[in-house]
C-alpha cells in the first residue's frame, strides 16, 4: 500500500531583508572589513510540531537537521529530539552503536532520541530517519546546536577569471580539475537550465565580466528586482514561475540564482541554514522570530565555493549558519515523511538563533 506524503516543510521565513543592495565594491570592502571580525558563537533552537487531525497509525520520517562542518563553521554540539521514542530496531549481535563513526565527528558532542538513525548522503550532508509504528495524534521534532562562526575571508571579485573562460571549462572534459563542480551546473528539479533564465543571468554576465563579479552583481539585480513576499509562493515554485513572478521568499532567490547561473553554464548550489537577524535599535530580540534561510554557493576557481545571499544582498557571513547544501531544496528539505492516517497535518516550525557571550 502507497503511503500518502505529508507536507514537506516550505523554507518561509518571515523576515524583511536584512541590508539594501550595495555595490559589488561595497561588498568586497564589507568582506574585507568582517575578516578582522572575531568568530561568533551560535546556538540555534529548532522545533516542528505536527499536530494530527486522526490518529496516525504508521509514520517513516528523513530529516536534515544536523549542522555540517565548513572552513568556517565548528560544530561544537547537536541535540536532535523526537517525541513520541522512534522504533528502535535491535542491533546484531557484535555490531557497533555508531559502526560508521557518524557520532563522532571531530569533537563534537551528539546526543539523540533512541532510534533515530543516521547517515551521510551524496554531498556529505547528514541525514537522520526514524520511524513510527505506534498510533499516535502528535510529532514534535526538536534540534538544537552550537556553532562557531568564522569571517568571511577577503574576496577579490575582479581577481576572477572571466565567466565564460569558467562555464567552457565546467563544460565536462575528464582531467580538467573542475569535477566536484560539475554536477551544480546541471538542471534540477527548482532550478532547471531554461532560455528565460538564461536571459536574465545575461544581464550581468556579459562579455569578459569576471565570474565572482558577475556573481555578486547577479546577487544584487535579484534583490533589486524580486519582491519578498512570504505567501506568494509555495515549497512547490520553480525558479522559471518565480522569475516570472519576480517575487517570493529566499527558497525562490535562491533558486532563480542558482537557475541563472547554470542556464549560463555555470556551478551554483543550493544552501540550507539559519539566519541570525538583528532587531531595530532599542528593541528586544524576539525568540522563534527567526527561521529556516537559504542562500547560494557558486563556484569560482580562484575561491571555491563562494557563498551569497540574494535574500540580503550579502556575501554569507558570521550571521549565516550552514544546515546543508546541494543541487535544490528538494535535496535538503528539513524534514519529510510518509504516514497512514493522520488527516491534516500542517506543521508549527519555530526556529531561534541566538548569539551567546
Amino acid at each position: 500500500m502507497t503511503l500518502p506524503e505529508i507536507q514537506e516543510l516550505p523554507e518561509t521565513p518571515e523576515r524583511p531583508a536584512i541590508a539594501a543592495a550595495t555595490p559589488a565594491s561595497e561588498t568586497a570592502r564589507a568582506a574585507e572589513a568582517a575578516e578582522a571580525q572575531a568568530p561568533r558563537r551560535l546556538r540555534v533552537l529548532h522545533e516542528t510540531c505536527y499536530d494530527y487531525d486522526a490518529p496516525v497509525e504508521l509514520a517513516h520520517h528523513l530529516g536534515m537537521l544536523r549542522p555540517r562542518h565548513t572552513p568556517l563553521q565548528q560544530v561544537l554540539e547537536w541535540q536532535l529530539s523526537v517525541t513520541p521514542q522512534p522504533d528502535v530496531a535491535p542491533a546484531a549481535p557484535g555490531e557497533p552503536d555508531d559502526p560508521d563513526g557518524l557520532l563522532r565527528a571531530g569533537d563534537e558532542r551528539v546526543l539523540v532520541t533512541p532510534g533515530v538513525q543516521q547517515s551521510l548522503d551524496p554531498w556529505g550532508n547528514h541525514r537522520v530517519g526514524f520511524s513510527h509504528s505506534r498510533v499516535h495524534d502528535r510529532l514534535v521534532v526538536s534540534s538544537s546546536f552550537v556553532a562557531d562562526i568564522a569571517p568571511l575571508p577577503r574576496l577579490q571579485p575582479e581577481a576572477s577569471p572571466a565567466w565564460e573562460v569558467v562555464a567552457e571549462r565546467l563544460d565536462y572534459r575528464p582531467g580538467a580539475g573542475f569535477e566536484p563542480a560539475v554536477e551544480f551546473t546541471l538542471g534540477s528539479l527548482y532550478a532547471p537550465r531554461e532560455a528565460s533564465l538564461a536571459r536574465f543571468g545575461a544581464e550581468v554576465f556579459r562579455p569578459g565580466v569576471p565570474l565572482l563579479a558577475g556573481a555578486l552583481a547577479m546577487m544584487h539585480l535579484i534583490h533589486r528586482r524580486f519582491e519578498y513576499r512570504p505567501l506568494a509562493t509555495s515549497v512547490n515554485t520553480r525558479a522559471p514561475e518565480a522569475l516570472a513572478q519576480r517575487q517570493g521568499v529566499c527558497q525562490d532567490f535562491a533558486h532563480v540564482m542558482i537557475g541563472a547561473m547554470r542556464s549560463l553554464g555555470l556551478a551554483a548550489r543550493y544552501v540550507s541554514g539559519y539566519l541570525l537577524t538583528q532587531p531595530p535599535p532599542g528593541q528586544p530580540r524576539l525568540v522563534g522570530a527567526d527561521a529556516s534561510h537559504a542562500w547560494v554557493a557558486v563556484w569560482c576557481p580562484l575561491h571555491g565555493w563562494v557563498a551569497l545571499d540574494p535574500t540580503n544582498a550579502v556575501p554569507a557571513g558570521l550571521d549565516h549558519v550552514t544546515l546543508a547544501w546541494g543541487r535544490d531544496y528538494a535535496d535538503v528539505a528539513p524534514l519529510r515523511g510518509v504516514i497512514r492516517g493522520g488527516g491534516r497535518a500542517v506543521p508549527c516550525v519555530g526556529v531561534t538563533v541566538m548569539p551567546m557571550e
